[in-house]
């Protein structure tokens, strides 16, 4: 089937799904809700249902996973975020990271009430049967009752790629529950993921993309899955098992309404003041890196520590997490202006490595020294000791503040306070809001980053602490649809991935500046939606930024008969040029690199997006420009060209009951 036949099936399935909707009669029933919730205790935090048509399309360009965003080019491949203000710290696990934006996590994961069963079915393809991309998502969710929710949700990525020895697939499924009782609440669930991904190191010569007729003999058309790869038998495979249990027991009194005339009861409602709170957080890891080629293996990489016949080496880790806390609830009477809580948490940490079998007798005279001798396993325990204070109701001030010390193990003396504050008030017929934000890391280095080693790569640290320091605000403007955010953040003691691909302690007190405009702008149905973000690094040696980033998006918004949402436009991004970080095979980490620029290219998109009662459907023609204008230097990683144009599509389907 090809790409314009199998876009009339899926808009045909669109159509299908939605059409029995339209002659529904329509029935009052309670809007559904989804929360998230904040670590460490658990909190609500108000989310949405994701429905929304409105770029839709974006969910298939990954290069668009943010503004700057490095990528290896396949969808669903490692990438790393260079808007350093959106991107997180280096976790225990670092090879999981790269790969972080396609994951189910604590973060992202949404808790429903429906009201009603919901079924969300989505997927979207593009590409030829050379390089297509396939991602099919699933998400159910219904109530045995006003207190008790089931749901489950897959996620299912294949993608070839645009290039050869690039494909991947990531096959996630999660299981959830949730009891909001008046007592006693449940949020608790489970998730799998099994990700591979295909290592090709690159692409041998830049020119196959920059100037193909100097390496093709005044050819100028390439076929890109011809392009030659400096690896070709290589791959990564991560797995990871995730159980997730939030209890919480509330302690308070029933507040009761009375009819004023018969002086009977009408309704009671509980009104709680104190929680007792327990959450666990178990989390299970596990990578492999497989070449199976000896000579790739030992000329690409420029040290070779265990084995010269390729790689087959395994790394893995799991850590148990206990919380508990007690939480003095906001708004239980009149004087309660705040919420307090106090809480403990101890983590048990466990590493396995691969083991370093050669003796020294037997050490082939072309393998390196072992730099250093690191444990094939390692136990941690760490405890850490915190308060929170909230403020999550009121029209005018609500602030969130949570300070955590470290007391045990190499968490000792770790220091995280963070917090925000934010206040609206009224500017004209308009309610401006404004945040300011903050926080204070001194925090240790992860143990893989101390302790780490495989055929390629070893070392041994002993990193002093990194302190970080950031103080920012962000102003909101309804009326004229602006938000502006300038933060500032102070460094020290950096610790960053240098040229030679090893962690590497930075010894000045580093310096980052962040400001983001995000304006919108319309007339009748006529958008123009714009985020520019200028960033600036005082050693671009150590932490090399895009200065500035730009996400524009101009399109028609418009309704047809009354039923049809319609979004018609283009869009596309930008940054400016610097030294974008390299990628490495064997450790999935993104390193810094002194010798190519990437940047300074743009990248377009025409689409179209469709809302048909609880169908939504694109379609879209990704790197429109692609050699034809914004440059062909389309590389966000050096050597891993960007995907070409493409022919995309996508459905999804509200099956509600």
């Amino acid at each position: 089937m090809n790409s314009k036949s199998l876009t009339y099936t899926l808009i045909a399935i669109a159509l299908v799904a939605a059409l029995p909707a339209l002659g529904k009669k329509k029935t009052r029933i309670e809007p559904s809700v989804a929360w998230g919730i904040t670590e460490p205790l658990g909190q609500h935090a108000a989310s949405t249902i994701d429905t929304l048509f409105e770029n839709y399309h974006l969910t298939t360009v990954p290069s668009l996973v943010s503004r700057a965003w490095a990528t290896t080019g396949n969808y669903g491949a490692p990438g790393q975020d260079q808007i350093f203000f959106d991107r997180p710290a280096t976790s225990q696990f670092f090879m999981e990271d790269a790969i972080g934006a396609w994951l189910h996590t604590t973060t992202n994961h949404r808790f429903y009430n429906t009201r009603i069963p919901m079924t969300l079915l989505s997927y979207t393809t593009g590409g030829d049967k050379h390089s297509n991309l396939d991602r099919t998502k699933a998400l159910f969710s219904g109530n045995v009752n006003k207190r008790l929710q089931v749901g489950a949700g897959l996620d299912y990525i294949y993608s070839k790629g645009s290039y050869d020895n690039q494909a991947d697939k990531n096959f996630a499924w999660h299981g959830m529950i949730s009891y909001m009782g008046d007592r006693y609440e449940l949020q608790t669930f489970y998730s799998h993921y099994s990700f591979t991904n295909k290592e090709n190191g690159g692409i041998t010569d830049d020119r196959f993309i920059t100037d193909p007729a100097a390496v093709q003999g005044g050819v100028t058309r390439v076929d890109n899955k011809s392009i030659t790869t400096r690896l070709t038998a290589a791959q990564n495979s991560l797995e990871s098992s995730h159980f997730y249990m939030n209890n919480r027991y509330k302690v308070g009194f029933y507040r009761y309404e009375r009819d004023s005339i018969t002086d009977t009861i009408k309704a009671r409602t509980y009104v709680p003041v104190t929680s007792f709170i327990w959450t666990l957080d178990y989390k299970n890891n596990f990578h492999k890196f497989l070449n199976q080629s000896g000579q790739q293996d030992t000329t690409f990489f420029p040290h070779t520590y265990l084995s010269l016949g390729g790689t087959n080496e395994r790394t893995r880790a799991w850590r148990l997490r206990n919380t508990v806390g007690i939480a003095m609830l906001e708004g239980f009477n009149k004087y309660a202006k705040f919420g307090f809580s106090i809480y403990a948490t101890h983590e048990v940490q466990r590493f396995t490595q691969v083991a370093d079998t050669i003796d020294d007798d037997d050490r082939h005279p072309l393998l390196d020294d072992l730099p250093a001798s690191v444990a094939d396993r390692a136990t941690r325990h760490l405890m850490w000791v915190g308060g929170q204070l909230t403020k999550m109701r009121g029209a005018h001030l609500r602030y969130n503040v949570t300070a955590q010390f470290g007391v045990v193990g190499d968490a000792a003396g770790e220091i995280d306070v963070t917090g925000d504050i934010t206040t609206r008030f009224k500017l004209g017929r308009d309610t401006v809001s404004m945040r300011a934000y903050g926080y204070f890391k001194n925090l240790a280095a992860p143990y893989l980053i101390q302790n780490f080693r495989s055929n390629h790569y070893v070392w041994l640290n002993n990193f002093d602490k990194t302190q970080r320091l950031r103080v920012g605000g962000e102003l909101t403007i309804p009326h004229s649809h602006t938000r502006i955010n300038v933060g500032y953040e102070t460094l020290n003691k950096y610790i960053y991935i240098d040229t030679l691909a090893l962690p590497v302690q930075h010894s000045a007190a580093l310096h980052v500046f962040n400001a983001t405009l995000h304006q919108n702008l319309h007339f009748k149905a006529l958008h123009w939606d714009n985020a520019i973000t200028y960033q600036a690094s005082s050693d671009k040696q150590v932490l090399p930024l895009p200065a500035l980033a730009i996400y524009s998006n101009l399109y028609l918004k418009f309704l047809v008969a009354r039923v049809l949402h319609v979004q018609i436009g283009v869009d596309g991004n930008y940054y400016t040029k610097y030294k974008a970080p390299n990628y490495n095979p064997a450790t999935m980490m993104f390193h810094n690199q002194n010798k190519q620029d990437c940047g300074n290219f743009a990248l377009m998109n025409i689409y179209a997006n469709f809302k048909l009662k609880r169908a939504r459907f694109f379609v879209a023609y990704t790197h429109a420009n692609g050699k034809i204008f914004g440059g062909n230097n389309y590389f966000a990683v050096p050597h891993y060209p960007l995907n070409p144009r493409r022919f995309q599509v996508g459905v999804s389907v509200d099956f509600a009951n």
